[in-house]
């Protein structure tokens, strides 16, 4: 039997160990990194409709039909590879319960660079941290290396 994968979200742990369970809807992630981690892992992985589960209530996509969402989210997954996942930095939840995560995602699509660095905010909806929004920059108007950002640092 070959070994299992490693997670995608480049924790060190095996997939099955690590977002799995989140996307099977077993467990919740139980902070705004664990689920910044599964949403990558997810897109890796081509589990769309857990992408659009973990979309917060107040989400733009939210207001558009959950076929159209999930169809979109699948082709996009589908057509790009996400070799790795780097977390710069990470905020607890402030006074109106917003968390955040820098984060370095590492993307290709048809051998073309798509990396990018996002700032994403997360909201707990009482079930679970979902994701709200993101400010993202392309690694190409970087002018630091992404990993050397903090989210005191990020430049939006």
């Amino acid at each position: 039997m070959p070994p299992a994968p490693p997670c995608p979200c480049c924790s060190g742990l095996r997939y099955r160990e690590c977002c799995a369970p989140f996307h099977r809807g077993d467990a919740e992630a139980p902070d705004a990194e664990r689920l910044m981690r599964s949403r990558y892992s997810a897109f890796a992985m081509r589990e769309a409709a857990y992408l659009w589960r973990t979309l917060h209530s107040s989400h733009p996509d939210r207001s558009r039909p959950e076929a159209e969402v999930v169809r979109e989210l699948r082709t996009f997954a589908q057509g790009h590879q996400f070799p790795k996942l780097v977390v710069m930095d990470r905020r607890a939840p402030d006074a109106q319960g917003t968390a955040q995560v820098l984060f370095f995602a590492k993307v290709f699509e048809k051998g073309k660079e798509r990396s990018f660095v996002e700032r994403s905010d997360f909201l707990h909806d009482g079930v679970g941290w979902r994701y709200h929004s993101g400010d993202t920059l392309a690694l190409r108007e970087l002018t630091v290396p992404p990993e050397s950002l903090t989210i005191d640092t990020y430049p939006k």
